[in-house]
């Protein structure tokens, strides 16, 4: 299935680099591939609910090194620890939202948000590209 001008993807991170390059032919492998499939396969109503809760899911995954990293060990943090309780907390009901959706590609579609950098890249992954080919083990994207 794979060609000259496609590029193979078996991760998220591999996914979101390839997105974010604007490849034009991506073909994904193994279990990433069913993942994929079920974030296109959301209608476009419910991706709206979805990609917010992804969003703050990603937005705080992106946030919260940044906001543990200032403590240390045998300091007391000043609102470290509550931050990132409160990261955690709102982490966890955002996943819930998206999860009721998503499933199992809960997960992966946020570690490739936050490889990206933002909820950005699955918007380009559910509108920019198209399935032009599945099998049993592989989906083959194409940008429009």
């Amino acid at each position: 299935m794979a060609d000259i001008m496609s590029v193979n993807c078996k991760t998220p991170e591999e996914l979101s680099k390839a997105i974010k390059d604007k490849e034009e032919f991506i073909v994904i492998e193994g279990d990433l591939k069913n993942k994929v499939f079920r974030i296109k396969a959301v209608g476009k109503a419910v991706w709206g609910v979805c990609a917010v809760a992804l969003g703050v899911a990603i937005a705080i995954c992106i946030a919260a090194p940044a906001a543990i990293a200032g403590t240390t060990v045998g300091a007391t943090p000043v609102g470290g620890a509550v931050t990132a309780v409160s990261s955690v907390a709102a982490t966890a009901t955002a996943t819930t939202v998206a999860a009721t959706t998503l499933g199992s590609a809960t997960a992966t579609a946020i570690t490739i948000g936050v490889t990206a950098g933002g909820i950005g890249v699955l918007n380009t992954l559910r509108d920019r590209y198209k399935i032009v080919e599945k099998d049993d083990e592989h989906i083959k994207l194409q940008r429009k």
